[in-house]
């Protein structure tokens, strides 16, 4: 197949006619042409050990991926995680026996080292600290060590200054144990000689899977979350009733000491808000077993405080925020909407303007925090904090995506708060996180929760028919099945007829709201895998007439794909820094990101991105083409947008093989397949030179006076912007011109001619300035219609042709379908050429 495409993210997509791409974009893609991609799933990653805390049953790594899968949470990656890179594997624990000086050198110990063998190891050691009696961590012969820095390293018998050395004893840097390197490392005296390292230490080792959620999907955001559904499938395929174990919260209220008062004036933005204080805690390191988790699922351990807010919004999917009681001015917390451009200092100690509705969390006299996205300077955890205001809310989705992408601050809980997170579990998360709190940093629950929620929202309900069911997925479900998938999930199940059940939708999943949202989590958990396949299909084929151009893009693609093209797809949404400052631009209102902020103005620049993607990654001979469209406006309202069929090429053109060496692509093979793309059109090409501040040489293409392409290398400060080094040539097709010239051509047949045609060879010496298509337009003037084709075969440049001078030799073919042409017919006219040429052109003929 010869469409090839670079990955691309569906929400971002213009909203034009894209049904054939979604087909596309699963063909083939040749492994020697590497892809840029926008990804659009959250990435969302789960730790097995973590995960398996929750469920029942022991599920074997391989199966949860498996089940994952099937169930919708995709893995894309399924990694083995080490808190020490190797597992201590081949360590041991042993005891240095003897230190004595090396013989042979002043600064090396040689000792005999014990590791619960026959025969103590005599290994010579290089670290000051080393001593008879110590217990240490030998690396034996055939171990493999793994230091912090450097490449591992395998341990061999060596002789060091003439003394054999049978393995090593190790400091912590070298076994990815710390950073230390001062000497080795002396353990207490009670650690067992003999013992595997492995198990003295126990390092910790876990799976981590890499879940590609769609955006709909912020129920599974949480490890909780995901062990529901787990569960759900064991349930339905292993025919037994399996739910989570989800942790007590432990949560008591030890007591009143302090008081806050919460007020939430933006209703709206804030429907419920949740809140408690603990007192006299120690912010400190978060104890082993807590940073632990945290590594493992590539978050950085900061302090107690803010790991267990970290920790529990990975458990439970709930964001939480702590802020410094004492920092609270006037012992009160409003929710509300700051004037407009009030000045705000965030954590990151960047000033910000805030707008008219950004959600804040403020005290009696300023504001904190940017709610549900950032937190402030002056009212976070620090080192100094005794005193801590913990939040659970629940924040409008809207307002929270508007401010964090206003703002640019794309943080895992605005990601959270914006997908939608269960507005019932605020307290049941709160308690829990409060209860871990006091028991990794001490101190007391010091006032009873607040929980303002003044309209509760009710649960969605639906009626589910068992013949809609059917419908949708082809197959007969017992009742009892779809029951018990969906009370699983958490539905609940209101009451039941004989042929349909009525349901309340449990709060995180605010994504259902229609039978066939059900009909999908019934089909998940009990797998796609598993629909029937009737024996014959019933369907009424559509009958859809083709779209202008269509024939003609398959036929120039697979004329591409011919040559060598890959088709490439990139992303309608760009960085306006590419552009200057156009006002044409068309501006995103709530941009991705900073970096996608405009629709784009030009086909090239997003192209260049994949070229430096693929080069700098020793992909560096590509030709691409694709299809695409820019957009422009003239006003408020007035948008322009427009189709082009582009090619991009650098590199070689050619391999280099035992026939020759490697062609590099240029501006003359980009034209030349221009000129065919247009023939394959019915279209021929007349050409002129050009000027445009993106291309160091640039030449247009006319059809009937209509300009339809521009080709050229791009220029080289233009490539250096996007880190190409080497020459990248470019012709922008206007597609939707070019399909209104070619559908003036009509096509025409004609026999093959019956008499032969007569070649002739004119070779001219001619000013050195003088271009190729001044030839080609004097002969048009001459009007020779027996002259069917010219062709430049060669050029040649020498001194002996005289200052400014250069010979270009053409090949010129006649034909007459009528007769057989005679020397004299023929040689009149090339007469009549030489003479135009001479006349006209200031050629001199060579004979």
């Amino acid at each position: 197949m010869h469409l090839h495409f670079v990955p691309f993210c569906f929400e971002q997509l213009e909203n034009t006619r894209r049904l054939e791409t979604y087909a596309n974009l699963f063909r083939s893609i040749p492994p020697q042409v590497i892809f840029a991609t926008h990804r659009n799933f959250a990435p969302m990653t789960i730790s097995y050990n973590w995960l398996s805390e929750y469920l029942p049953v022991k599920v074997d790594p391989d199966r949860l991926s498996r089940i994952l899968t099937s169930i919708g949470l995709e893995v894309e990656s399924m990694e083995a995680y080490e808190e020490v890179k190797g597992g201590l594997k081949g360590l041991v624990i042993g005891e240095v026996l003897e230190a004595e000086q090396h013989p042979n050198a002043d600064k090396l110990r040689l000792t005999k080292v014990a590791v619960g063998g026959a025969e103590p190891l005599q290994v010579v050691c290089g670290a000051p600290n080393v001593a008879a009696g110590q217990k240490v961590v030998v690396a034996t012969v055939g171990t493999t060590i793994y230091p912090i820095t450097g490449e591992p390293l395998t341990m061999k018998i060596a002789k060091i200054r003439g003394v054999e050395s049978h393995g090593m004893i190790c400091a912590e840097d070298e076994i990815g144990m710390g950073d230390s390197h001062a000497g080795i490392m002396v353990l207490p005296q009670d650690a067992p000689v003999g013992q595997p390292a492995a198990e003295y230490f126990k390092p910790y080792a876990d799976i981590i899977y890499e879940i590609g959620l769609t955006p709909n999907r912020m129920d599974a955001m949480s490890h909780w979350g995901v062990a529901r559904d787990v569960c759900a499938y064991l349930s339905h395929h292993d025919r037994k009733s399996i739910s989570p174990k989800i942790p007590a919260a432990g949560f008591k209220v030890d007591n009143h000491d302090l008081k806050i008062d919460v007020v939430v004036e933006a209703a709206r933005a804030c429907r419920r808000y949740s809140g408690v204080c603990l007192s006299g805690i120690e912010v400190k390191a978060s104890p082993q077993w807590l940073q632990q988790r945290l590594k493992a699922i590539g978050l950085r351990p900061i302090n107690n405080i803010v790991d267990i807010t970290n920790y529990i919004q990975h458990e439970t999917g709930q964001p939480l925020h702590a802020f410094d009681y004492d920092a609270i001015t006037g012992g009160k917390v409003v929710v509300k909407l700051e004037a407009e451009g009030t000045p705000f200092t965030t954590l990151d100690e960047r000033e910000r303007k805030l707008h008219a509705e950004d959600l804040m969390i403020s005290n009696a006299t300023e504001g904190m925090c940017i709610a549900g996205v950032f937190g402030g300077l002056r009212s976070g955890v620090t080192e100094n904090t005794k005193n801590i205001f913990l939040e659970s809310a629940w924040f409008d989705p809207i307002s929270i995506r508007k401010t964090s992408f206003r703002h640019g601050l794309r943080t895992d809980a605005a990601t959270r708060f914006e997908k939608g997170v269960d507005i019932s579990n605020t307290v049941n998360v709160l308690k829990r996180a409060a209860a871990l709190i006091k028991e990794v940093a001490g101190g007391a629950i010091a006032s009873e929760v607040v929980d303002i929620y003044p309209d509760p929202q009710p649960k969605q309900q639906i009626i589910f028919k068992y013949q809609y069911l059917k419908k949708l997925s082809g197959k007969n479900y017992h009742p009892d099945t779809v029951k018990g998938i969906l009370q699983s999930l958490g539905f609940t199940l209101l009451r039941e007829d004989i042929d349909a059940l009525f349901l309340e939708v449990p709060y995180h999943k605010h994504d259902v709201s229609l039978q066939a949202d059900l009909v999908e989590e019934v089909l998940r958990i009990d797998g796609l895998d598993n629909i029937e396949i009737p024996q014959a299909i019933r369907m009424s084929p559509a009958v859809e007439s083709d779209r202008q151009g269509d024939a003609l893009k398959e036929k120039w693609a697979g004329m591409l794909s011919g040559l060598g093209f890959n088709e490439i797809l990139t992303n309608s949404i760009t960085n306006s820094r590419y552009f200057g400052e156009q006002e044409s631009m068309v501006k995103m209102i709530n941009n991705l990101s900073s970096e996608l902020d405009v629709l784009r103005a030009g086909m090239l620049p997003t192209a260049l991105e994949v070229i430096a993607f693929n080069s700098n990654r020793k992909a560096s001979d590509l030709r691409f083409f694709e299809w695409g469209k820019t957009y422009s406006t003239s006003g408020v309202g007035k948008y322009a947008e427009a189709d082009h069929c582009c090619m991009y090429l650098t590199g070689n053109s050619t391999e280099a093989g035992w026939k020759g060496k490697a062609t590099a692509s240029d501006v003359y093979y980009a034209k030349g397949v221009t000129e065919a793309l247009f023939a394959a059109a019915g279209l021929t090409i007349n050409w002129a030179n050009a000027e445009d501040k993106n291309f160091d040489a640039v030449i247009t293409g006319s059809v009937n006076g209509k300009e339809l392409v521009k080709l050229g290398q791009v220029a080289r400060k233009v490539a250096a912007a996007f880190d190409v080094k080497q020459p990248v040539y470019f012709a922008d097709i206007d597609w939707n011109a070019l399909l209104a010239a070619a559908a003036k051509v009509k096509p025409a047949y004609r026999e093959l001619p019956k008499f032969p045609a007569v070649q002739r060879d004119l070779a001219l010496v001619v000013p050195k300035g003088l271009p190729y298509e001044s030839i080609t337009a004097q002969l048009g003037k001459l009007r020779l219609a027996k002259l069917k084709d010219v062709r430049l075969f060669d050029v040649f440049e020498s001194d002996k042709l005289g200052a400014g001078k250069k010979s270009m030799a053409i090949n010129l073919t006649f034909l007459d379908e009528e007769k057989t042409l005679t020397d004299k017919e023929i040689d009149g006219w090339m007469q009549k050429i030489m003479t135009s040429f001479e006349k006209e052109l200031g050629a001199e003929v060579r004979k």
